[in-house]
């Protein structure tokens, strides 16, 4: 704590002005006074110390891998994604994995993956990994929810324009040497009503914007949220659709959303009025979208998702993947782009470390803050003073009697902290104990890997 005069003369303000100000100076001498009281976090690598490898597809960003480098990982970077059949050869020989939306990770996957420990999605859904089956398998899998919402947004508002004004085909028309300008059916989207489905993170940073741009901003989500701005909730689906002239789908996959906007809620929509897609491609029954499109009842349309995507680069975008391609790609004014909502340098390095992080965090130290499928179980650090600490994680099937037999385990040592929490069918207990020789670990980890729930039992030292 900084030293108070004793002589209250001291303390009077000087006349002359200095370079620094009294909070500087405050700061400047709370930091040298408590530099030595930090106590520095342990760094903790698992009992067996093996090499730990990862796996990186589809062009994760590079500053991921040079993190999980820097840590001592072997990492294995690609820019595709992988199918089922080479994930099923490949996946056996890793311990992490870091995927995007294209790569899926199916029960078969995981149950060929034996040292698989965690999976990071580095984007913002995870329907493309069954979650079920990881959390039976004691994987916690972790994802990145906020750190693209600008870039979503910002594409949104660019589609707004760009359908208002038919810019995409004008702009076609040219390249095609076709000079075309004209007016009609073209509009200002200033004073015109833009609907929000699903006012989360992506969706509210919209209506910020769009309210920039002279929007009137109506939304609508399955609870009630504290709009920002003068964006107002309404009380049904119908509602939003019958008054607005643009409509922004942010939700995520769930059965409850699969085709939520097919025939019925498309006649609900004013006529001349656009549909905008950047969630997920099974929200919207496209071949009803087309009919609507067709009829012109509703005047364009933006689609960066689809129900079934390419793998990779350069694959064909046609009817063999989705039956009504051909036809989707020949209708006027409807923008048509490859999933990249969230596909700029700021996001992708947001979503790199966020997820590295969390990836991190797990295979060192055992937290599972944030993980989509899992329990969410975190401890304090282990001090670098306490080198005789040993942080145990142990994975285990829900059910009664695991925590007595566990602590019946770890009995004969002095448990410094522990904490566990369940979820689903799955629990998790972490444990850091004191004054561990380093002989008896093999014996205290055969003894509770051996109770019948046991899922996985690592120690972190």
């Amino acid at each position: 704590m900084m030293s108070i005069p004793s002589n209250p003369t001291s303390v009077a303000a000087s006349i002359s002005p200095t370079g620094t100000s009294i909070h500087d100076r405050f700061r400047a001498a709370r930091r040298q006074e408590s530099i030595s009281d930090i106590r520095q976090p342990r760094i903790l690598h698992p009992l067996e110390n093996e090499g730990l490898r990862i796996l990186l597809l589809e062009n994760i960003s590079l500053d991921a891998v040079a993190a999980f480098r820097a840590q001592g990982y072997h990492v294995d970077h690609s820019s595709k994604a992988m199918s089922e059949d080479e994930l099923l050869e490949k996946i056996g020989s890793y311990h992490a994995i870091g995927i995007r939306s294209k790569t899926k990770i199916t029960e078969r996957v995981v149950k060929a993956a034996p040292k698989l420990l965690v999976i990071g999605c580095f984007c913002i859904g995870t329907n493309q990994v069954d979650l079920q089956a990881a959390a039976r398998a004691g994987i916690p899998v972790f994802n990145s929810p906020f750190s693209n919402s600008r870039s979503v947004a910002e594409l949104v508002m660019s589609e707004l324009i760009a359908l208002s004004r038919q810019l995409f085909e004008r702009a076609y028309e040219l390249r095609t040497g076709i000079w075309n300008k004209q007016s009609k059916g073209c509009w200002e989207i200033r004073g015109k009503t833009l609907g929000i489905v699903g006012y989360g993170h992506i969706g509210s940073q919209l209506s910020v914007l769009a309210e920039a741009f002279g929007m009137r901003v109506l939304f609508y989500d399955v609870v009630n949220i504290m709009p920002l701005g003068q964006a107002r909730q309404v009380e049904s689906l119908a509602k939003l659709l019958g008054e607005s002239d643009f409509v922004t789908l942010h939700v995520p996959e769930l059965p409850e959303t699969i085709n939520m906007i097919s025939k019925a809620q498309l006649a609900q929509m004013k006529k001349g009025s656009y549909l905008i897609n950047n969630a997920r491609g099974r929200v919207v029954d496209i071949p009803a979208l087309v009919d609507a499109i067709k009829s012109k009842h509703i005047a364009g349309a933006a689609l960066d998702v689809f129900p079934s995507e390419p793998g990779a680069n350069g694959t064909p975008f046609d009817d063999q993947l989705n039956s009504w391609a051909s036809t989707l790609r020949e209708l006027p004014n409807v923008i048509l782009t490859p999933h990249i909502g969230g596909s700029t340098e700021e996001a992708q390095k947001m979503i790199g470390d966020e997820v590295a992080q969390a990836l991190s965090r797990y295979l060192g130290y055992g937290s599972t803050v944030g993980a989509v499928n899992f329990p969410e179980v975190d401890l304090r650090a282990i001090t670098a003073e306490h080198i005789n600490h040993i942080r145990v994680c142990h994975i285990h099937k829900n059910q009664p009697g695991v925590l007595k037999q566990v602590n019946e385990a770890l009995s004969p040592y002095n448990v410094e902290k522990q904490y566990s929490d369940s979820k689903g069918e799955v629990a998790y207990l972490m444990a850091d104990i004191a004054d561990v020789s380093f002989k008896e670990l093999p014996q205290l980890k055969q003894r509770i890997s051996s109770i019948d729930a046991n899922i996985i039992t690592r120690f972190l030292a």
